[in-house]
């Protein structure tokens, strides 16, 4: 299953094409913290008039994986990329985390039926709306 997963599976990591046009066209640039690999184009322009950026994630694809600051350099919202620059998070900021959605670390709030916490009671003060009550 490995060779033909790597050539026509994009979600389970990069297929043979991909790894083609970036070892031709494309410039590595940096690494974040979870592995994902991001690339820029060696010469030219794309459609937009400014170079093509990419990148390759660990593992399974999913662009939550991506931190904010490779994010902000992805979508040309900085021209410096997040490994260049002396960044240090400020100490209220938390750590990036991927969307956890569908994991057992989804958050379940109060009276979900995936949750353990049971669903508060109802209280007085609600009245549903009724429409012969005009």
């Amino acid at each position: 299953m490995g060779f033909f997963s790597e050539i026509f599976c994009w979600w389970g990591g990069n297929t043979w094409g991909t790894r083609l046009t970036l070892w031709r066209k494309g410039h590595h640039i940096g690494t974040d913290e979870f592995g994902n690999r991001y690339y820029e184009q060696k010469k030219g322009v794309g459609p937009l008039g400014r170079p093509r950026r990419w990148v390759t994630y660990k593992g399974f694809a999913d662009a939550s994986k991506v931190p904010a600051g490779w994010f902000g350099w992805l979508h040309y919202t900085y021209d410096t990329p997040p490994s260049e620059q002396n960044y240090q998070p400020r100490p209220w900021q938390r750590s990036h985390l991927m969307n956890q959605t569908g994991t057992a670390n989804a958050y379940r709030p109060p009276g979900s039926i995936l949750g353990e916490a049971k669903r508060p009671t109802g209280t007085a003060d609600y009245k549903p709306w009724r429409p012969d009550a005009g």
